[in-house]
């Protein structure tokens, strides 16, 4: 009689040590990402579409076309952009500080492409009105009157 105590409390000791209580590493990827805590801009963003505005409200929205791609990437204090168009053999970059506080979003560049560069020499500061959420974010560009003209959404990939 031991010997079939033995093999039915051996079975249920085996038995309950596979329960179906591990995780796949993509749900400890997912728990990982959700429980990061995302801190403002701080990472990497890709572009994916834009809005035109009028009288402050979105008229028309579009995706980024086929093959375009343009990135920021955010540090502490530092911001620096690149734009492929491959249509387009110019060459598109920018790299400056940024200063985050509330919905505003400044730029300020201190250099670029040689495109870029011209843009700086009459403009360093960028100042737009943000959206930002723990994914994605809004830079709105503002006119004179303080009126809503267009809008880059990014989504986060870092």
């Amino acid at each position: 009689m031991k010997p079939i105590f033995a093999i039915i409390l051996t079975c249920l000791l085996l038995t309950s040590c596979n329960s179906n209580t591990t995780e796949t590493k993509s749900d400890i990827t997912q728990k990982t990402e959700t429980t990061k805590e995302l801190n403002g801009l701080e990472g990497a963003w890709e572009l994916i579409g834009f809005y035109n505005y009028k009288d402050n409200v979105v008229t028309d929205s579009f995706a980024t076309t086929e093959g375009y791609r343009q990135v920021k990437i955010y540090t502490k204090t530092k911001v620096m952009w690149s734009k492929d168009v491959p249509t387009d053999s110019t060459e598109w970059f920018g790299y400056g500080t940024y200063n985050l506080d509330n919905q505003t979003l400044t730029e300020v560049l201190d250099y670029g492409s040689e495109m870029m560069s011209k843009i700086i020499q009459e403009r360093k500061e960028f100042v737009y009105e943000i959206h930002l959420t723990d994914y994605t974010f809004s830079q709105i560009e503002i006119d004179e009157d303080g009126n809503r003209i267009y809008s880059e959404n990014y989504k986060r990939i870092e």
